[in-house]
């Protein structure tokens, strides 16, 4: 099932908060990614701020992105994170 990202706030650590389509929330931990060339400017904190919902995922300037399956599949609904 594809789910487009409505929004996202990117959090401290490098996490993100995400609203799909169907009004469910999740968090996703982005930092196992920052390794891969595409994801390096990410490690910028200010950087990672950036992120912003367009075209159903998260994207960043510059042209990165990320695959909204991924972000759905490998999140976890925010009820059971920590604030």
């Amino acid at each position: 099932m594809l789910l487009d990202v409505t929004a996202v706030e990117a959090r401290p650590e490098f996490l993100l908060d995400l609203e799909f389509e169907n009004g469910e929330r999740r968090r996703f931990d982005m930092s196992p990614y920052l390794h891969y060339p595409i994801f390096r400017r990410l490690e910028n904190p200010g950087f990672f701020s950036l992120a912003r919902a367009e075209h159903g995922t998260v994207v960043w300037p510059g042209d990165i992105d990320i695959a909204p399956e991924t972000l759905y599949e490998l999140s976890v609904p925010v009820e059971t994170c920590q604030p």
